[in-house]
């Protein structure tokens, strides 16, 4: 007499597995995962209940999973020996809605239909990844005994299509099998070369053994789990070799561990080389993220800012609600909190290495401070950190030795209101330059910024220590003692002020002596305050009309060339013309602002010639 059981499932459940298999998840590969990890958790159960004394049925068999194909037959199967189910088991969690959490989703699933806002990714964990398997399966069969020790084993069987059967299975062993039946769609499932690389990319750091065809697959350890002290740099470098895919090592990796406000493990990576800098394209996020070992996205969006794009590794946490298909978190307060705790410990761990191994931290620096750059501008929660991590030239240290604003604001006097910078293309361009003539002659430490982004990042950063962040252009500095026997009088500057003004045209705002140059004898200042000569450079670049630019121009009425400038526009007003012309160009050449030096050019050489005429 056969002992079959035939039962129809709940009408819960008949409407699940209509969603799972039309509508949940985007990618069948999936049902490999869900069912591999739901071996992992009976694994992980029976571990427990090992560790805990309880009495085990086959107590000699390891906590294993298994998995055959068979391309001939369409066939996959995945089996664990894990903690199993008894028969009412199998009715309750297979064929009922029971405690599994699938009634809460199939309501959460009604109520959207009503505001008409179909989303099968649903917060929760429901239990329902076993159902995944029907997006592949002819028909499924599950084989199962339970760990505890008179509980015999059973056979479940379905299409999917409204009913199940069970029967006795009395030589079965404790654990749970899968046997899928693959539809004809379906058969590359049954390929393991296909299997292979789908659990290598989603389960190959499930805490116990997988084996494919008998042969192991997961290899590698989820070493983030693991002590640092434990881990040697060998393991680290195979592991970063696997997930980064770079054969190169890191200029960078902090391995660290919080149980609050989030219970998080991770591994990250800095890589050996910037993929922006080599014109390989804008980089992807490489940082996978891991629940339980179990990858639930591989380069997860939003995981961290924009900024830090550059980064590779791993980020594994118990705590994420996760949606039902486990492809993406669904609570983005959540997702906000993940962000800023990683954020903030990889930023600490940049300030913590930049003081014990500044050698180290500078090549990171080197490589990646465009990015640090681009969070200064983008990222107010962060600026203040990401400010303490750039690193600038500086007139009081030797070329190509580097500060940092915080060791520059250590160096400052008491008197000292400002932090100076100056935007050049070189060092002896910046030494070199009218703006930094004050600036040197009182001995004020200035910043040396060669980078375009600088611009932004000082716009952006506004103070620093409490002290504003000054361009040279704009500072009020004075050079004092200058001997007034050699300069134009009051009357005479404003004279020429006038005439210059005049001459030069719409360009001039005003012309006014200045009080800072020494071997300079002119410059000039934008007359919009809130703009530089390296901004209107930038806006330039980036495509962005900044508006016709007006000047203030600063004279130096000790200068030879003012001097004789004002005597040559009454003696000779057409060459005093020309000078001016010439002398304004060569301010806007000095701030960088000059975009086509040909007419200049061809005016100096006129110059020239003219000098040279009468010699």
């Amino acid at each position: 007499m056969s002992d079959t059981e035939k039962h129809s499932f709940q009408a819960e459940i008949q409407q699940l597995l209509d969603i799972v298999i039309h509508s949940l998840y985007t990618d069948k590969e999936i049902f490999i995962r869900e069912l591999v990890s739901n071996a992992a958790d009976a694994c992980e159960k029976l571990r427990f209940l090992q560790s805990s004394g309880a009495k085990i049925h086959e107590p000699e068999v390891a906590p294993k999973i298994s998995i055959a194909t068979d391309d001939t037959a369409k066939t996959i199967s995945i089996t664990d020996t894990g903690i199993g189910m008894t028969r009412d088991e199998l009715v309750e969690n297979l064929g009922t809605i029971a405690h599994s959490g699938s009634k809460a989703f199939l309501r959460q699933v009604s109520q959207q239909k009503k505001e008409e806002k179909p989303d099968a990714n649903l917060i929760g964990q429901f239990g329902v990844g076993f159902y995944s398997a029907f997006m592949v399966a002819e028909e499924v069969r599950v084989l199962t005994r339970s760990y505890q020790p008179n509980a015999p084993g059973h056979s479940w069987t379905s299409n999917g299509k409204g009913a199940y059967e069970i029967e006795s299975a009395p030589d079965w062993n404790r654990g749970t099998r899968i046997l899928i039946k693959l539809k004809d769609d379906d058969n590359a499932f049954a390929q393991a070369s296909r299997v292979e690389s789908i659990l290598q990319r989603y389960s190959n750091f499930v805490p116990f053994p997988i084996e494919l065809n008998g042969q192991g697959v997961n290899t590698l350890s989820a070493i983030w789990t693991r002590s640092k002290s434990e881990i040697k740099d060998q393991e680290y470098k195979e592991f970063y070799q696997f997930i980064g895919h770079d054969p190169e090592e890191p200029l960078g990796r902090l391995h660290f561990a919080a149980d609050a406000p989030l219970a998080i493990q991770s591994i990250l990576f800095v890589p050996a080389k910037n993929i922006e800098n080599m014109g390989l394209g804008r980089s992807e996020s490489e940082v996978n993220l891991y629940c339980r070992k179990i990858l639930i996205q591989s380069k997860a969006e939003k995981l961290f800012p924009e900024w830090l794009r550059f980064l590779k590794g791993v980020v594994d946490s118990e705590d994420l609600p996760l949606n039902i298909s486990r492809e993406s978190m669904q609570d983005s307060s959540l997702l906000q909190k993940l962000n800023k705790v990683l954020t903030s410990r990889f930023l600490k761990y940049l300030e913590e290495l930049s003081k014990k191994d500044p050698d180290q931290y500078n090549k990171i620096y080197q490589e990646y401070q465009r990015f640090l750059k681009e969070g200064v501008i983008s990222d107010f929660a962060h600026r203040d950190a990401l400010a303490k991590l750039l690193r600038y030239e500086t007139s009081a240290l030797p070329q190509e030795k580097t500060t940092s604003l915080s060791e520059y604001a250590q160096r400052m006097s008491p008197d000292q209101k400002e932090i100076y910078y100056l935007f050049a293309p070189s060092r002896k361009t910046a030494e070199t330059s009218p703006y930094y003539e004050a600036l040197r002659a009182k001995r004020l430490e200035t910043l040396f910024l060669y980078d375009p982004w600088d611009e932004m990042v000082m716009e952006h950063l506004e103070r620093f220590a409490e002290k504003p962040l000054c361009p040279a252009e704009r500072a009020d500095v004075k050079i004092d003692n200058a001997p007034e026997s050699q300069s134009l009088t009051e009357e005479q500057i404003e004279n020429l002020g006038q005439w210059l003004k005049e001459n030069l045209g719409p360009q001039i705002d005003q012309v006014k002596a200045s009080q800072r140059l020494l071997d300079s004898p002119a410059v000039i200042v934008d007359a919009d305050k809130a703009m530089t000569a390296n901004m209107r450079r930038l806006m330039k670049a980036l495509n962005q009309e900044p508006g016709a630019a007006k000047y203030d121009l600063e004279i130096n009425p000790r200068h030879p060339i003012i001097k004789g400038l004002h005597a040559a526009k009454t003696a000779n007003p057409k060459l005093a013309s020309t000078i001016a012309t010439q002398l304004f160009d060569n301010a806007r050449m000095a701030a960088g602002v000059l975009e086509d030096p040909r007419e200049s050019v061809h005016r100096l050489n006129s110059l020239l010639e003219k000098l040279l005429a009468t010699k």
